[in-house]
């Protein structure tokens, strides 16, 4: 796992790099609110970044070996539990917040009756049931981790209604036991905090339950899976690829970036009366059965023994280690993961860089004119008698006098942009958007078939889409009108204005999509046609509803980001400029008193245009360190 520890490492130096860039500018003075914010969101997207990794599989095909085969073999036993059977019946995740204590959150299977998405929970301590871990006690900790696996008895009606059960669902005719029971998880979603030093680098495992948990917890469907960055497909080598093994590969998965294919449980097929040829050859042919059924190419197909890897690397067997092959699958993860991840990332971060350099010299540029005009003011007065001095305090005072009246024609534009932030805010507003999701589960109850649901849920998300589409047109339209009015203000007065803060929902926009098609790949009409799961409909829209409304409440946060500061270049100009006028006038007059020499005054002005450039030197040298590091990878990769 060097890999993503050499990631850690990379993200380490970048945030120093633009902390010490972030503390220069602040030390200058040439940091306004635009700036800080440009700053900060760089800071935000290093802290909390994160390596999603999801590991999918019917149960009994050794995921949880696999995890822990993968990243906790370094604590010399297993972590996850992993029998015969099935040992995770719940979503888990593994990562690290250091707010919390090492410990395991459970949210109970019951909160599955309210209209409302695990994500909804998650800010929610009082939803959650906590259990510490003792790190000290590898023994208590494993114990304390099978409740991932825990069961309980309920009656079909409390199954039901979560969403669990369906008694005219052909496939569920079996779940009903002789005590007239159905057996369900005790939990809905698990999060174990662990302090492993993986995980304190920002990776995230995701062990989620057999395949029927992908269809009946919608969080997996529409969050979790579609959002790792790496999704491991677990088959069994002495199982093979079975019918819902496909429809989830197709359905939830598929082909493309970070998907990977693993064959596990190769050790079944290491025949002592073969040869190691031959069961080389055996293990080859099941691995291009499977590729072929997956449409995949072999080498897409990992074959692993998670099993033997484990022991392995806890018994200090090398050789055994080496005949699981895991060291392959490994390498193919952490090399295809960490590149993609850190082009992200570097992406965004080299951005947000070139906007606060370009914000950076604009008002260094800025700083620079008024001290040369300060300057040429200054010594064209060398020699020039009182009276001449009398003038130019005149002519000054009455240029500060233009500069307030200019001020106060800048109201009404400022009106019009608390005006047209206000219908911002309305248009944005959640409170339409939570009408439309109550129009629609009612659809829902009067609709007899599960095909009528479409219209329904399509003018969801058409709602959803038009309102974004408004919000972006009155986004552009306050965009343009501060930028008019900055450039007005800006040639009336010589100002040299840094460009304002530009803002895009699209990303909103494409996240509405992309939860539709996940609807529609969901329940397609095919699956509409068949399915008589109304209650399982029902619950994936309210995840739906309660994911749209997430989209919303971010866009409304980057919005209101968006508005604090979009003015702060006008603002930063107008302060600058009112001190300029202040201090020239206070030049002016101490000359005119003949209480400071004018050869002073001219040597400090000439001074202060040595250190404006010492500082726009230190801060290139700042701003350049950074972009090396975002470049270094991919020099490095070139290399």
């Amino acid at each position: 796992m060097q890999d993503i520890e050499e990631y850690g490492a990379w993200r380490a130096a970048i945030g120093t790099g633009l902390d010490d860039y972030r503390a220069a500018l602040a030390a200058f003075d040439l940091s306004d609110a635009a700036t800080q914010q440009r700053t900060a969101q760089a800071a935000a997207r290093l802290r909390d970044d994160r390596l999603s990794v999801a590991f999918v599989a019917e149960f009994s095909r050794g995921k949880s070996e696999l995890i822990n085969a993968i990243f906790f073999a370094d604590y010399g036993q297993r972590i996850l539990p992993s029998s015969a059977g099935r040992t995770t019946m719940c979503p888990t995740e593994l990562l690290y917040e250091a707010a919390w204590e090492p410990c395991i959150r459970l949210l109970p299977i019951e909160t599955r009756a309210q209209q409302l998405s695990t994500s909804d929970f998650r800010e929610d301590a009082s939803a959650w049931t906590v259990l510490p871990l003792d790190l000290d006690a590898p023994a208590s900790m494993t114990e304390t981790f099978r409740q991932v696996s825990m069961t309980r008895r309920v009656s079909p009606e409390e199954a039901q209604r979560y969403g669990l059960y369906d008694p005219e669902d052909p496939e569920l005719a079996d779940a009903v036991g002789p005590d007239g029971l159905v057996e369900i998880s005790q939990w809905r979603h698990a999060i174990i905090n662990l302090p492993h030093p993986l995980l304190k680098q920002g990776l995230v495992i995701l062990d989620t339950p057999g395949l029927n948990a992908i269809g009946t917890e919608p969080e997996l469907t529409l969050n979790l899976i579609p959002n790792a960055h790496a999704v491991l497909f677990v088959l069994a080598a002495d199982t093979g690829v079975t019918r819902s093994d496909i429809e989830v590969w197709r359905t939830h998965i598929g082909a493309g970036p970070g998907r990977i294919v693993v064959l596990n449980k190769i050790d079944a097929m290491w025949d002592s009366l073969r040869s190691d040829a031959e069961n080389e050859a055996e293990i080859a042919r099941q691995q291009a059965g499977v590729a072929q059924q997956l449409g995949l190419s072999p080498d897409q197909v990992y074959p692993v023994s998670a099993h033997k890897a484990l022991v392995g690397r806890i018994q200090g067997d090398m050789d055994l280690f080496e005949r699981s092959r895991l060291g392959a699958l490994e390498a193919a993860l952490m090399h295809g993961l960490i590149p993609q991840k850190r082009a992200i990332i570097g992406k965004q971060l080299a951005e947000d860089l070139a906007e606060i350099k370009k914000a950076q010299a604009s008002a260094i540029a800025g700083r620079s004119r008024s001290l040369v005009e300060q300057l040429q003011e200054l010594k064209s007065l060398r020699g020039k008698n009182q009276t001449v001095l009398a003038h130019m305090m005149r002519r000054i005072e009455a240029e500060r006098k233009d500069f307030d009246a200019g001020l106060l024609r800048l109201q009404d534009a400022r009106t019009r942009f608390a005006t047209l932030s206000a219908n911002l805010y309305s248009t944005l507003g959640t409170d339409a958007l939570h009408r439309q999701a109550d129009a629609v589960r009612v659809a829902m109850q009067g609709v007899r078939f599960a095909t009528g649901m479409r219209v329904p849920v399509r003018g969801f998300f058409d709602a959803a889409r038009a309102s974004l589409d408004a919000a972006g047109s009155q986004v552009a339209e306050i965009g343009a009108m501060t930028d008019a009015m900055m450039r007005g203000f800006a040639t009336e007065h010589g100002l040299t204005m840094s460009p304002s803060m530009p803002l895009s929902l699209g990303r909103y926009r494409e996240e509405i999509d992309a939860v539709e098609a996940l609807y529609a790949r969901q329940f397609g009409t095919a699956t509409l046609l068949m399915t008589s799961r109304a209650t399982l409909l029902e619950r994936f829209f309210d995840s739906i509803a309660s994911r749209v409304q997430r989209t919303f409440r971010a866009a409304n946060a980057d919005v209101e980001a968006w508005l604090k500061v979009i003015m702060a270049p006008l603002e930063s100009q107008i302060r600058q400029h009112k001190e300029q006028l202040r201090h020239r006038l206070a030049s002016i007059q101490r000359i005119h008193d003949a209480t400071d020499s004018l050869e002073q005054k001219i040597a400090a002005f000439e001074a202060s245009q040595g250190t404006l450039e010492g500082q726009r030197r230190e801060l290139a040298l700042l701003a350049d360190a950074v972009g090396a590091q975002l470049a270094e990878p991919a020099l490095r990769e070139a290399a």
